[in-house]
């Protein structure tokens, strides 16, 4: 009853978003009302619904799996832990999670993007850094020793900096990630906007893979307190991140994804309200001059560089996304 409910408002949610859609589903939502399934068991039979959903809607599926709220993760530690069936239990997790992103992808026609976080870590001083990270390691060749079909399916991580009950060290940090999927090649590294110091911006950090021809996955967020996960608003954040990838050409080669959650109003239209801000901003960057702002930036003439900026903050943009609105037979407005 309550996956029918929440495929209902979905499906309300998503009419208010127009173009071209996908949704991430977490292995926690699997339909199980036939036969129970642990983590370790699950596969693509328990996700046909969603399948369904996807295909009578002609969108894409991306998949996460859930490293976390199970009784084998309450020590704070699942791919690092250092008790070998811990993480013999969630490398078989991570391994169905990945061919039940194949199935999704194949279903749909549609690549599908299977992301791995994993909570690991301690809240207090550390002596060993080392040691669960190299635990991490093994465990994360083990999961991705089994090749799959790229056409259809891809892994990312994605990198933290602390949470609760993990505030002084992250197995799965930036770096490590970083590092990882440089050298193996076996996901692309995934970007929270919530998971970097209040300070740090994604939208910064994005040029340095994209010149290495390296592919990303964004989690595009509002961290209003650190990792908060807000609705996605028109923010100075979220524009810098699309503005980003515009500007370096990299369309092909960054998968946005969003990740934010607001239980004091309606599920269903927190969902249309961030859908819609994601891709507003997106089309803004789209709209902008970037041939004349690079040219001024050549030839040194930062006044003019700095007035474009600022010109085009005036531009139009509402006008554009009425017109896409409409050709999209999307209401104007969701209230």
């Amino acid at each position: 009853k309550s996956q029918t409910e929440y495929f209902r408002q979905l499906d309300k949610a998503l009419k208010l978003i127009p173009g071209k859609l996908k949704v991430a589903a977490h292995a926690v939502y699997l339909d199980c009302e036939e036969e129970k399934a642990d983590r370790n068991q699950i596969e693509p039979k328990h996700f046909v619904r969603w399948t369904e959903f996807a295909k009578e809607r002609q969108m894409g599926l991306d998949f996460n799996p859930t490293y976390f709220s199970h009784k084998n993760s309450e020590d704070g530690f699942t791919l690092s832990s250092g008790d070998p069936s811990i993480r013999e239990f969630w490398i078989e997790h991570g391994k169905r999670c990945r061919r039940i992103g194949e199935y999704f992808g194949k279903e749909t026609g549609t690549l599908c993007i299977t992301n791995h976080w994993i909570p690991d870590g301690y809240k207090d001083i550390t002596v060993d850094k080392l040691s669960p990270r190299q635990r991490l390691r093994e465990s994360l060749d083990a999961i991705f020793k089994e090749k799959l079909d790229d056409a259809y399916c891809k892994d990312s991580l994605e990198s933290k900096l602390f949470g609760l009950g993990s505030e002084s060290y992250v197995t799965g940090s930036h770096e490590f990630y970083t590092n990882y999927c440089t050298e193996t090649k076996n996901a692309m590294l995934c970007m929270d906007a919530g998971h970097f110091h209040p300070t740090e911006s994604v939208a910064a950090k994005i040029s340095s893979y994209i010149v290495f021809g390296q592919e990303l996955m964004l989690h595009v967020s509002r961290p209003v307190r650190w990792d908060s996960d807000h609705v996605v608003i028109v923010d100075e954040e979220t524009m810098a991140i699309m503005e980003e990838i515009v500007r370096c050409d990299a369309l092909e080669r960054v998968h946005i994804g969003l990740d934010f959650f607001d239980a004091s109003i309606r599920r269903d239209k927190a969902t249309a309200i961030g859908g819609r801000a994601a891709k507003t901003a997106l089309l803004k960057a789209l709209l902008q001059p970037a041939d004349l702002l690079r040219q001024a930036e050549y030839t040194g003439d930062y006044t003019k560089r700095l007035a474009l900026l600022e010109e085009i903050k005036l531009l139009p943009y509402g006008f554009v996304w009425e017109m896409f609105c409409e050709q999209n037979n999307c209401p104007l407005s969701i209230c």
